[in-house]
């Protein structure tokens, strides 16, 4: 088993799980400046969003998965904000990044949806390389499975196997699934985003699409999902989607004993959403903007209106000033 510490400094642990959520987010960095250089928007925007991005994330995810698990909260409020215990959610954490990012956009000037164009491959990239982090964790993982499925179906290396030894039982690697199906879609994206029919806001939109349908079908095995009891109708309605999967995957239990699972609903409400937003904002005409136009700022707009102006009025000056002379 492969160890979670990475090196101490004295009474400083420093785990492997930061420093691999530290690297995904520095290579969505970078794969968001390079597309911003297109667009003649300076790396420090970037850099500084990256500021804002991460800490509201890390909230997000946070307050998404104490809400939803608040009886195991209640009592003890101080562990609310002892993150470092387990407790987050990807979902909680994209909902506190765009709502951080938001108000720097507005701050600068820049309308939302085409800098969350630029930024979709990079948090792609980001959720593929930071699910490594679960596997050195140990956790993230679906049911239990023949360490021969690893070895000999899926042809995992002897690292991946071993890890996935917890207590003398091998489980799915669901971090996996999920990294590479990650990937897959950071290369579509990135394909995508040089495509001509490609409009403002789409790129984000199916960025968000392509995690969501992928999510589904993994979260389905996972055994550590966030559940609740829904109707019988909405239980039978999920599982008849995720029943291709039983070919070859058996369902992870429900860790809190409900029948729906947070995660699968939330993933299929994203889908249909995005592809209604899609379909309507090309019907009304609101997509006209295509991802390959400018991105302009307001703020640069109007400081460089407020610059003319002033240029203009000591021109003026200056020419009335030699007339009267």
């Amino acid at each position: 088993m492969l160890e979670s510490v990475a090196f101490s400094l004295g009474p400083i642990h420093v785990r492997w799980y930061g420093i691999i959520l530290g690297t995904a987010a520095l290579v969505g960095l970078m794969l968001a400046i390079r597309e911003g250089k297109r667009f003649k928007i300076v790396p420090d925007f970037f850099m500084d969003l990256l500021l804002v991005g991460v800490p509201s994330a890390i909230i997000g995810a946070r307050i998404y998965y104490v809400a939803f698990q608040w009886s195991d909260y209640k009592d003890n409020l101080w562990e609310v904000f002892m993150i470092w215990h387990g407790g987050i959610a990807i979902y909680g954490a994209l909902i506190g990044a765009i709502i951080g990012t938001w108000f720097y956009m507005r701050a600068k000037g820049y309308n939302f949806l085409r800098i969350a164009d630029i930024l979709a491959p990079g948090l792609l990239i980001g959720q593929a390389i930071g699910r490594w982090g679960n596997f050195m964790n140990q956790e993230a993982h679906g049911g239990p499975v023949e360490e021969s499925f690893l070895r000999n179906t899926l042809h995992l290396p002897n690292f991946i196997v071993n890890q996935m030894n917890i207590e003398g039982t091998f489980y799915h690697p669901a971090f996996l699934y999920e990294s590479v199906w990650s990937f897959i879609g950071v290369l579509f994206l990135i394909w995508l985003r040089r495509r001509p029919f490609m409009r403002a806001g789409e790129m984000f939109f199916t960025y968000f699409i392509w995690y969501s349908i992928g999510r589904f079908f993994i979260e389905g095995i996972r055994t550590d999902s966030l559940d609740f009891t829904g109707p019988s109708w909405l239980a039978s309605f999920v599982n008849a989607l995720w029943s291709p999967m039983k070919l070859v995957f058996e369902p992870g239990v429900m860790t809190y004993g409900g029948n729906v699972r947070f995660s699968q609903l939330l993933a299929l409400l994203i889908v249909v959403g995005m592809v209604i937003t899609i379909i309507v904002r090309r019907k009304k005409g609101y997509a006209d903007v295509r991802y390959s136009d400018p991105i302009v700022s307001t703020k640069a707009v109007e400081r460089n209106n407020v610059e003319k102006e002033e240029t203009e009025a000591h021109e003026g000056v200056n020419y009335d000033s030699n007339r009267t002379v």
